[in-house]
């Protein structure tokens, strides 16, 4: 870890660009994310769905009155709500409409913010560009906005694997590289042997929700290591939950005890 002293020094002589905005970083930085980019991301707040994660939005004046997420509302189908909250939530901890009817493999899951702005292009930079250092503050980030409303004794963090030819591509797999960031945060080890990809899939998204379901059914299969475990799968977006939702069901059928899902980003008007 650079000193501050050294860093100032630095960036005197060559000068740190934001990735997302290419603005000089300043105060509020979260290298190498600038200290705007960085509070510009809208956080999500305690789940009111205690299996999905559905959440209310943050705003960035520091949460003055929490938004309506529209979660299962076909109305909302067209990007997330902004309008303000117009009576009582749901009951925090109770599962929503969508869960009763139709729950997912995992127990519970959570995500840190919305995905768009500022957290998606800093996404799109990790994962297209290989902007590695960013897998950094956005780890941070699902630790510090998740780890209050994260169940306790979770033994393994198990990133989602990319397919073998992806990751070869790519030279890395964000998910990894964000799980073993929240493990240290944490204190839980990775483990990302404990799941595989078993067979190559089409990209999810250029897929609807029910082909996306469909393109991952037993892609994957998980080690009996995780027999009797809690784990926590990480990912960096919750979009329609058709992959981590196979990759749960893979690890039920290893006798996983209690399967959790962790994300930076979530697509809040997607059904799950």
């Amino acid at each position: 870890m650079l000193s501050s002293f050294t860093l100032a020094a630095l960036d005197l002589v060559f000068p740190a660009l934001c990735p997302v905005c290419e603005a000089t970083l300043g105060a509020g930085r979260r290298d190498p994310l600038c200290g705007d980019c960085w509070s510009a991301i809208t956080r999500l707040g305690p789940p009111w769905c205690d299996v999905c994660g559905a959440a209310p939005t943050l705003p960035a004046t520091f949460y003055e009155r929490p938004q309506r997420v529209a979660h299962g509302d076909p109305a909302a189908r067209g990007g997330p709500t902004t309008e303000p909250l117009v009576g009582p939530p749901p009951a925090a901890g109770s599962p929503c409409a969508t869960c009763r009817t139709s729950p997912p493999q995992y127990d519970y899951a959570r995500a840190a913010a919305l995905y768009e702005g500022a957290l998606r292009e800093a996404l799109h930079a990790l994962k297209f560009t290989g902007r590695r250092a960013l897998s950094n503050p956005l780890g941070d980030l699902a630790a510090e906005q998740c780890v209050g409303s994260l169940p306790g004794g979770i033994d393994a963090l198990i990133p989602v694997p990319l397919a073998r030819e992806r990751e070869r591509e790519r030279g890395f797999n964000q998910s990894t590289l964000l799980a073993r960031r929240i493990g240290r945060r944490l204190d839980v080890p990775t483990r990302p042997g404990w799941l595989a990809r078993i067979r190559s899939t089409r990209p999810q998204s250029e897929l609807s929700a029910a082909e996306r379901r469909a393109n991952v059914r037993g892609a994957f299969r998980a080690s009996d290591h995780a027999a009797g475990r809690h784990v926590l799968l990480v990912d960096d977006i919750l979009t329609t939950g058709a992959t981590l939702d196979a990759c749960a069901r893979a690890l039920r059928a290893a006798g996983a005890r209690r399967v959790g899902v962790l994300t930076v980003a979530r697509v809040v008007h997607a059904a799950v």
